[in-house]
C-alpha cells in the first residue's frame, strides 16, 4: 500500500508570512508577483532537532544572517530585523509543533509592479516548517549515494552570485539533477567553467585522500554552506587536516572516501561516481570511517549532545 503525501499547499499548521501567523491553506501571493516572473528572491534552509533538552534550531543566527546577506547581494531590503527573523522560526516550528523538521525562510519581491527592474516595489518575508527526513535517503546516509557527473556546469562567480542563496540559481541545480536522476542516479555532481569540481545540485563536497580532507575553495562557485563550515570545526576537533583547493574529478574517482553535506543532506557519505566504486580495500563503494566518525560527530552536535557546540542551538 502506496503512502499519500500532502502536497506542501494542503496542510494543516500555520505559517508566518509578514509578520503574521497564518492558516497553511492561506498562505498565498498573486500570480503577478515579481519573483514568480524574474525569479530575485532568497530562502534558507534551516533545521531543527530533538534533543534531550527539547527542540533546537541548529546554528539559526548563521542562517539567518547568510538570509540577509543574500537579500543584500540581490539589492532586497528586507522590512524584518534579524532577530524577529530569528522569532518567526522558532514561533513557526513551535506553532506546527515539530519536534524536529526543516524550517525555510523566503524573501521575495511583490506584486506592485512587472517589469524587470524591481525598484519602487515591496519585499516580503515568510517562514514555514515541516517533518522533514533525510533528504537523500536513510539507506543513503548509511550505504552511500550514487553519483553522476552533470553535463550542467555550476555557475560562474560572475554569471550570478553565487555566494547568494538566490532563488534564480537553483534552475542550474534543478536541471543537473533531473539528468542524473533520470538516470537511475541519487545526486549530480557539477564542475566549474573551468572543469574543476564544485559543488553538488544542493550540497558542498568534500573528499579523503591519505587521510586528508580536501573541499573545493569558493572560487569554485560553490554556497560556502554552515554545514560546510560545521564539519571544519567537527575535523579539527579530531585532528584532522582540511584544505581548500581545485579538485578534479578524477581526483574524486581515486579517493578514499567522498561525502557531500547540507542542511537538508547534512553529512551523506559518496558511495559511486560515474558508475566508478569510491574508497580503498575494507570499504569500496561504501561508508569510509573518516566520514563516519564526521558523521557522527555532526550529529552528536545537533541532537546536543556535545556541550562545546551547546551556542549552536537555539532553543525553541
Amino acid at each position: 500500500m502506496s503512502v499519500v503525501i500532502p502536497s506542501m499547499s494542503d496542510r494543516d499548521g500555520k505559517i508566518w508570512m509578514d509578520g503574521q501567523m497564518v492558516d497553511w491553506r492561506d498562505a498565498k501571493i498573486h500570480v503577478l508577483s515579481h519573483t514568480l516572473h524574474y525569479g530575485c528572491g532568497a530562502f534558507e534552509g534551516v533545521r531543527a532537532y530533538k534533543t534531550e533538552q527539547g527542540t533546537a534550531i541548529f546554528r539559526l543566527q548563521e542562517h539567518t544572517q547568510r538570509l540577509f546577506n543574500s537579500a543584500k547581494i540581490l539589492r532586497m531590503a528586507i522590512p524584518f530585523t534579524q532577530d524577529q527573523v530569528n522569532q518567526a522560526q522558532c514561533d513557526v516550528v513551535r506553532e506546527n509543533n515539530l519536534e524536529s523538521g526543516y524550517i525555510r525562510p523566503l524573501t521575495w519581491i511583490g506584486d506592485k509592479k512587472l517589469g524587470v527592474s524591481p525598484k519602487g516595489n515591496t519585499i516580503h518575508l515568510m517562514v514555514a516548517a515541516w517533518t522533514w527526513g533525510a533528504y537523500l535517503g536513510e539507506e543513503g546516509m548509511k550505504r552511500g549515494i550514487r553519483v553522476k557527473t552533470s553535463s550542467y556546469t555550476r555557475h560562474h562567480v560572475n554569471i550570478t552570485m553565487t555566494q547568494a542563496k538566490a532563488v534564480s540559481n537553483y534552475t542550474n541545480s534543478i536541471l543537473a539533477n533531473m539528468e542524473v536522476t533520470d538516470e537511475g542516479y541519487d545526486e549530480a555532481l557539477l564542475l566549474d567553467t573551468s572543469g574543476f569540481v564544485s559543488e553538488g545540485a544542493g550540497e558542498n563536497i568534500f573528499v579523503v585522500k591519505d587521510g586528508v580532507i580536501y573541499t573545493p575553495d569558493l572560487s569554485a562557485g560553490a554556497l560556502n554552506g554552515i554545514t560546510r563550515n560545521t564539519v571544519f570545526h567537527i575535523a579539527k576537533d579530531l585532528g584532522l587536516e582540511i584544505v581548500q583547493k581545485r579538485i578534479t574529478r578524477d581526483e574524486v574517482y581515486i579517493s578514499d572516501e567522498a561525502f557531500f553535506t547540507g542542511t537538508a543532506a547534512e553529512v551523506t557519505p559518496i558511495r559511486e561516481l560515474d558508475r566508478i566504486e569510491l574508497g580503498k580495500e575494507g570499504y569500496v563503494g561504501s561508508r569510509g570511517p573518516i566520514t563516519e566518525k564526521i558523521q557522527s560527530a555532526f550529529f552528536d552536535i545537533v541532537n546536543g549532545r556535545n556541550p562545546k557546540y551547546a551556542h549552536w542551538l537555539t532553543k525553541v
